[in-house]
């Protein structure tokens, strides 16, 4: 099993947190009891000079709201965005050729990083329903619309990456449905496809989860439901997020009335999300049979922080509670 931490693909990070010195960053893993790390791009700038031996897996851009643009939805475009224009910068495309190219430019950055791994978001979540929990689109619908868009993008390629879609606590994949996750497999046409199962987000498909005894208990009863399905799980991405009462309060209450600004609306919301998704450190052994059950070729503690030694602090934290 490979252990892995996440961190910025960008300039900033590499200067800042470790000089741009390959061997402060190979000292930092081995604090941290880590092989490697999970890179994803800033999208601004060129792509820093990490050494390509520490860089084994690579999380793809994403757009949490996306369905509508992929459809050209423009009634739906025009409620959210009010322009052509304003969408169109937004989503820095006019359509979807100009939006799958984004991503077929990530994906030769990862190829180009000879990674082992790469990690797809499989979800859809306008700012609105973060509020709400009124979902717009169905999950089977943006199962099936990832489907169409990986699909476009990886055949007839040579990539030879592990393709790990990722469940959310959003619509899409959610891995609370095994029905569904089997539908996500099918329609994906890549022969090293594969599932990135992120325990954070799971959790957060449950608001009546206490503690972590009662999480690994809902994590394993789906994992019981997928059966077979979970030899797809070739990924982990570790961490907890219990934020149930937090969720029970906010939609007991009339949701906010957010800025016009859509960029101003992402800055509001995103601290609402943060709230929700915590990517907060294991503190107990509780999920330690979950993971040995799954037995992940890629173990990613995959954890927010307030710097360098935040994370360091935070990835020790976990893996001496979970006795790694």
């Amino acid at each position: 099993m490979l252990q892995l931490v996440n961190l910025p693909y960008d300039g900033y990070t590499w200067q800042q947190w470790f000089g741009a010195c390959p061997q402060n960053l190979r000292r930092w893993l081995h604090a941290a009891g880590c092989h490697a790390v999970e890179i994803i791009y800033g999208g601004d700038g060129p792509v820093p000079d990490f050494p390509q031996d520490l860089v084994r897996g690579y999380h793809l851009m994403f757009y949490t709201d996306w369905l509508d643009f992929w459809r050209q939805d423009v009634p739906a475009l025009t409620e959210k965005f009010g322009s052509r224009e304003v969408w169109q910068q937004f989503y820095h495309a006019r359509g979807r050729e100009e939006l799958l190219r984004q991503f077929d430019e990530d994906l030769q950055r990862a190829h180009a990083a000879g990674v082992d791994y790469v990690v797809f978001h499989v979800g859809d979540v306008c700012f609105a329903e973060t509020y709400t929990y009124n979902w717009r689109h169905t999950n089977q619908e943006i199962i099936d619309a990832a489907a169409e868009m990986i699909n476009l993008l990886l055949d007839g390629r040579p990539y030879k990456f592990d393709f790990l879609m990722e469940n959310l606590p959003w619509p899409g994949l959610r891995f609370d449905d095994a029905r569904l996750t089997e539908r996500l497999l099918s329609r994906v046409n890549y022969p090293h496809k594969g599932l990135m199962l992120d325990t954070g987000h799971l959790m957060c498909t449950e608001t009546a989860l206490h503690d972590e005894a009662e999480a690994a208990d809902y994590i394993s009863r789906r994992l019981d439901e997928h059966g077979d399905l979970c030899r797809y799980i070739k990924g982990v991405h570790l961490h907890k997020s219990l934020s149930g009462e937090y969720v029970r309060q906010f939609l007991q209450q009339t949701p906010p009335v957010l800025p016009d600004d859509v960029y101003e609306q992402f800055a509001v919301t995103y601290q609402h999300i943060l709230q929700i998704d915590r990517h907060l450190p294991l503190e107990t052994d509780a999920m330690a049979p979950v993971l040995a059950r799954i037995n992940p070729k890629y173990l990613v503690h995959e954890l927010s922080s307030g710097g360098v030694e935040d994370k360091l602090l935070r990835v020790n934290q976990q893996r001496k509670a979970m006795g790694l």
